[in-house]
């Protein structure tokens, strides 16, 4: 059981929270369109934060809690790469202009962060009271698993029930107003188009926390690791969209990579419940064991996404969608 004091995790958080102010701040002080070479650094500059961080918890915990933080990183920045998927999609879709987006990636962020802070509570709560949740979140990721590689040539729909809801309840400017979120018309306050973005990422982001969550759990039982690895891999999710967004179209096969990842931490899972509540002679996954899964999946995908866009250059990517689309919408769309 990892021990983890009170000032260590105020520290944490502190570190957390100032990263996401500098970004932040950032954003509102200076709009602009954020180039390759600022991408490049800010990308670099987050990954070594969370070695730095990595390096600095194993020294401090061992090596058995530093694996276990480091596959959850991965895994962690592994699906993000899906959010930014989604993230691209949201952006088209409502046209924003590229010196607003940095504000919208940044809010999403905190977003983010919040939601699966309150996920990883109840996750970890449940854990520790009922060990048949072990089963109940391994099933889940199999469910998802499969539901995804069913869906892997779609995109998900960023118009759904709540964007609409709130377009039908709140006033929404026709322009983005210098990037504000509400502003005032002839003396009536309105709502712009970046609000409802935010919206829609928001939205977004609760559906992807509500797969994360469990598979992190399925690589460490620790909730100070489970949220260490999420936030630092959601804090450098805003200088990776501006570096890879334009590669993401390549990756034909991340969304068919990440299914094979939830359905093996399901399957993780499953296995030790089974491992508790049944049997001992029921064989568990280790950490390293699940770290290379994990790294051999991703790399295979890679290497087979570029070898295929290289040889089809027609092929594009979908970020994967857990249920399809409605074909009424699909083609009022187009």
């Amino acid at each position: 059981m990892l021990e983890v004091s009170g000032l260590a995790w105020a520290v944490t958080i502190g570190v957390i929270v100032g990263l996401l102010a500098l970004d932040l701040t950032l954003a509102a002080l200076r709009p602009h369109r954020v180039g390759f070479k600022e991408a490049v650094a800010w990308s670099v500059f987050y990954i070594l934060v969370a070695i730095a961080f990595g390096a600095v918890f194993t020294m401090i915990a061992g090596g058995g809690f530093g694996t276990e933080y480091f596959a959850g990183y991965i895994v962690e920045k592994s699906l993000s790469v899906d959010n930014l998927f989604v993230f691209v999609i949201i952006m088209t879709t409502f046209a924003v202009p590229e010196e607003h987006q940095h504000k919208v990636l940044t809010f999403g962020i905190i977003l983010a962060l919040l939601m699966r802070a309150v996920f990883i509570v109840v996750g970890a709560t449940l854990l520790s009271l009922f060990s048949f949740m072990f089963l109940v979140f391994g099933l889940l990721l199999v469910v998802t698993a499969v539901q995804l590689f069913r869906h892997r040539d779609e995109d998900p729909d960023p118009d759904n029930a709540v964007v609409r809801v709130s377009r039908r309840v709140l006033p929404v400017t026709d322009d983005f107003v210098g990037g504000k979120l509400v502003t005032k018309v002839d003396g009536k306050r309105m709502v712009t188009p970046l609000l409802i973005v935010l919206i829609a990422i928001g939205s977004a982001d609760l559906l992807f926390a509500l797969d994360s969550i469990p598979a992190v759990f399925g690589v460490t039982e620790e909730p100070f690791i489970v949220f260490t690895a999420n936030a630092f891999a959601l804090l450098g999710l805003r200088a990776l969209y501006f570096l890879v967004k334009g590669l993401l179209d390549r990756l034909v096969y991340l969304s068919t990579g990440l299914s094979l990842i939830l359905a093996f931490i399901g399957v993780k899972l499953i296995l030790h419940w089974a491992h508790e509540d049944i049997s001992t002679a029921v064989p568990e996954i280790s950490t390293p064991v699940s770290l290379g899964v994990i790294v051999v999946v991703l790399t295979v995908v890679t290497v087979a996404s570029l070898a295929k866009t290289r040889k089809d250059p027609e092929a594009k990517a979908h970020a994967g969608s857990l249920r399809a689309r409605k074909q009424s919408r699909v083609e009022e769309r187009g």
